[in-house]
């Protein structure tokens, strides 16, 4: 599925995307333009929406490569698709983590990343990885519009993050999050290693 979203789908609107630019080129009229000019920008955040879509659905350097190295590699098409600078440090020496908590941990990742891209209101973020003997710890970090833990339930996020929860909880992890308005948000991962 991620191939032929990537080598199908993508394709076929940068060859739409091509040709719209080349009949933008050749109109005169300026409401016309403008109308283009917005379609053809409409398409290119679609593409990246597909490219991004493609790396979810199967990140190849997750393992291949590992964990750390997987999500530098989303962090890219990440940072490219949203304009969102993600920071980020690892510190210890990086282990190697069951297949199903590796997978876990970066699903959990890409969906605090995806929230913060849609209601954080923010342009930085600071992710730390902290490999220890026996456990990998992750914290993230947004500098965004935060939110009250007390009404988590009424908002639109709230179900990806008890996905998140319910997720390293089944890889044998914790997930938690903390929030205060105008302070920002904190997602705090946990694995065993």
């Amino acid at each position: 599925m991620s191939l032929e979203l990537h080598e199908g789908v993508g394709q076929n609107l940068f060859s739409i995307l091509t040709g719209l630019q080349i009949v933008e080129a050749g109109i005169g009229q300026d409401h016309l333009k403008n109308y283009l000019h917005e379609m053809t920008q409409l398409i290119e955040k679609t593409m990246q929406e597909i490219r991004l879509l493609s790396v979810e659905l199967y990140p190849p350097a997750l393992t291949s490569l590992g964990l750390l190295p997987a999500i530098k590699s989303y962090l890219r098409v990440y940072t490219s698709t949203f304009g969102i600078l993600v920071e980020i440090k690892s510190a210890g020496i990086e282990k190697s983590i069951p297949e199903a908590g590796s997978i876990a941990v970066f699903r959990v990742c890409q969906e605090a990343l995806a929230n913060i891209a849609k209601y954080a209101d923010t342009s930085h973020v600071k992710m730390e990885m902290i490999w220890r003997e026996n456990e990998l710890k992750i914290s993230i970090f947004d500098f965004g519009i935060g939110f009250q833990e007390e009404d988590l339930e009424k908002k639109p996020y709230s179900l990806g993050i008890v996905l998140m929860k319910e997720r390293m909880l089944l890889a044998g992890g914790q997930c938690r999050v903390y929030s205060k308005i105008g302070e920002g948000t904190s997602i705090e991962i946990s694995l065993p290693i």
